[in-house]
């Protein structure tokens, strides 16, 4: 049996990341991969730091070239359009990144898949790993192929991308589903979508609903993605198919009729459950996490990708000095799972906070004081190294989300269809484009 320096379960973006960067390495990498690429996945929207990871693995300058629709910004709305707030990400004080891809996952997934062949990774597709053993000396995979023959392989490391598929996890039964996120989406993609006009129709936007939301995301000039999450009991107590229920909750509200009234479905209605997780452990005897693997939370902000490249870059630098030094990264794995806690604990506050109304009071009505808009955009931007002065002014954001719950330090929201009052016409802050990177209606 050979021995590889690395086996990497999932061949996701998480997965081909750690093995382009192994392999660029010169280290033996083998990927393992349930499925036959190009699949379908959700999951089309990037963060601005993604750029930096294509940079330094080397794919930036493909994608460039390859055409994307380019994310400069992201818009959220109220269903019943009294509010809307409009981040851009250029005008940001403390982004280092200003601009992300929309891309649609089939293609992109793919397409880092070859890229990491290319730089030297053996990838074998169709291939479902069942059991995983370590050792001190090393990891054992016991995997079937697309035959269902039972195949094993041997490595001094595995890095565990398997999505929430989470093979590791479970099979030691770390999984902790967040009691409160239990959600499901419902979605699919459409042509006639009515987007913005020049460099705003390249944006995510979100349009937030009393207990549930949209997405919409631009892949193409003609083609665009269109979900909705929610709560996982109404999903489930729905009398009418996903098509018909997707329709209803679209129809209600004024936002989403807007720019759904010429939408044409192409394909078929798509339906996931959505449930957030952490695992209580992300390392193990010569084995590390990465992306949803570690953890899935609600795609509210879009960090799946960029959280799964993120921790595979981390995780792709432990094994390659771990074997440099021919020691087992038992003494480098604490520091790995600080970081990576850490970067998911972030998104996660925020996550939590956004289906709470002072939350959304807060977020919906920024005040340019202390800077905090623009930390919550450099975080919302993929800013996971900013140091103390993001960590301070997110504090003190969620201080005022405390506070806010008791006290109106900023309007009350509404989610009725027939709000009270009209905030349409409120003004425009003007330092926003200067120097937050937030306008706010």
């Amino acid at each position: 049996m050979q021995t590889y320096d690395a086996i990497v379960i999932g061949g996701g973006p998480g997965g081909s990341t750690a093995a382009t960067y192994l392999a660029r390495a010169g280290r033996k990498v083998l990927v393992l991969e349930k499925e036959k690429f190009p699949r379908f996945h959700v999951g089309e929207s990037l963060l601005p730091y993604n750029q930096g990871i294509f940079a330094e693995m080397g794919v930036l300058p493909r994608l460039e070239e390859a055409g994307l629709i380019k994310k400069r910004g992201a818009q959220f709305h109220l269903g019943n359009g009294s509010k809307s707030l409009h981040l851009v990400f250029r005008n940001g004080c403390f982004n280092r990144f200003s601009e992300a891809f929309q891309v649609e996952r089939s293609k992109f997934d793919h397409f880092l898949l070859d890229y990491a062949r290319e730089m030297g990774a053996e990838v074998r597709e169709e291939t479902s790993v069942c059991k995983v053993t370590s050792d001190s000396a090393g990891v054992t995979v016991t995997a079937e192929d697309g035959n269902g023959a039972p195949v094993e392989y041997r490595a001094l490391f595995l890095i565990d991308a398997s999505g929430r598929g989470n093979v590791t996890g479970n099979q030691e039964g770390l999984r902790e589903i967040h009691p409160h996120l239990k959600k499901m989406a419902v979605f699919g993609h459409f042509t006639g979508v009515r987007l913005d006009e020049g460099e705003k129709g390249g944006d995510t936007v979100i349009v937030r609903l009393e207990n549930k939301w949209f997405w919409i995301i631009p892949l193409t000039a003609e083609k665009t993605s269109v979900g909705c999450v929610m709560d996982r009991e109404e999903c489930t107590a729905a009398t009418e198919g996903p098509a018909e229920l997707f329709g209803r909750i679209w129809r209600s509200s004024s936002v989403l009729q807007e720019r759904m009234a010429n939408a044409q479905l192409t394909g078929q209605i798509h339906v996931t459950s959505d449930f957030s997780y952490r695992n209580r452990r992300l390392v193990g005897q010569r084995l590390l996490r990465v992306g949803d693997a570690a953890g899935f939370m609600d795609p509210i902000f879009s960090a799946g990708v960029y959280l799964a490249m993120y921790s595979a870059r981390l995780a792709a630098r432990l094994v390659s000095e771990s074997l440099q030094a021919g020691d087992d990264g038992a003494r480098r794995m604490p520091a790995y799972e600080r970081k990576l806690r850490h970067a998911m604990e972030l998104y996660w506050e925020l996550v939590e906070g956004y289906y709470t109304k002072p939350f959304m009071e807060l977020f919906m009505n920024p005040h340019h004081r202390f800077d905090l808009p623009a930390a919550v955009t450099a975080l919302l931007a993929g800013e996971l190294d900013g140091g103390w002065k993001i960590r301070w002014r997110m504090r003190l954001f969620f201080l005022f989300v405390k506070i806010q719950s008791r006290f109106n330090l900023v309007p009350p929201v509404s989610f009725d269809s027939t709000p009270n009052g009209d905030h349409s016409s409120m003004a425009r802050d003007p330092m926003a484009k200067e120097c937050v990177g937030v306008e706010n209606s």
